[in-house]
């Protein structure tokens, strides 16, 4: 039981500290994750299209 207390504890610690996030901190935020979105879906793409060259199916 104490865990459990000392997690929420810690926890109820964790979000006093944290703010929100400000516009220009999340727009740099939604641009990096939309760039590494299409990173891996480019790759991804990649691959596919060697596989089938590949594979010829």
């Amino acid at each position: 039981m104490e865990r459990v207390k000392g997690f929420f504890a810690e926890s109820r610690r964790v979000l006093m500290v944290t703010k929100k996030p400000g516009m220009k901190e999340f727009k740099m935020a939604a641009k990096i994750t939309g760039i590494g979105m299409l990173l891996i879906g480019t790759i991804g793409l990649i691959i596919r299209l060697i596989g089938q060259l590949v594979l010829g199916s």
